[in-house]
């Protein structure tokens, strides 16, 4: 659960459903999180940022990747273990953000040390209900935000 000291916080959205990102964007900004927030839309692409491969600058490291399953070209379990594998950004916070309630999806996310399991779409409407969803994305928001504390 480490991140790198020296960089600010930041959110690294990778996710392929435009829908998806800015249903992100506003839940950030409903809650007054300002951080800087990179998309990638699929695994590669999210590496290439991370390591600042191909034609991609390189983003800080971030505080926390938000993570979609279900993409084209490298899914989200796959960079999830690339990621897994990789001293640098072993560390991550990863939430696992998808649609699908799978229990091997859920198990195998588990089994890669994911921080939290997110059932889309994110909405706060449902606090109370005792979903997942809420009870992932508060726990998400609430690790953001004491980062940014830290920050200061």
């Amino acid at each position: 659960m480490s991140t790198d000291s020296a960089s600010p916080p930041s959110i690294l959205l990778v996710e392929d459903d435009q829908m998806d990102i800015m249903n992100v964007q506003r839940e950030l900004r409903k809650h007054n999180i300002t951080v800087p927030l990179y998309v990638a839309r699929n695994g590669r692409e999210a590496l290439a940022l991370l390591r600042g491969e191909g034609d991609k600058e390189q983003i800080p490291k971030p505080s926390v990747v938000m993570l979609d399953i279900n993409m084209p070209r490298m899914n989200g379990l796959e960079l999830l273990e690339a990621l897994r594998s990789d001293s640098e950004f072993v560390g991550l916070n990863v939430f696992i953000m998808t649609t699908s309630d799978l229990e091997s999806d859920r198990l195998k996310a588990r089994d890669l040390a994911v921080s939290g399991y997110i059932i889309k779409p994110l909405s706060f409407d449902k606090f109370g209900e005792g979903g997942s969803t809420v009870d992932g994305f508060s726990l998400f928001l609430d690790l953001l935000q004491l980062k940014e504390q830290a920050s200061k």
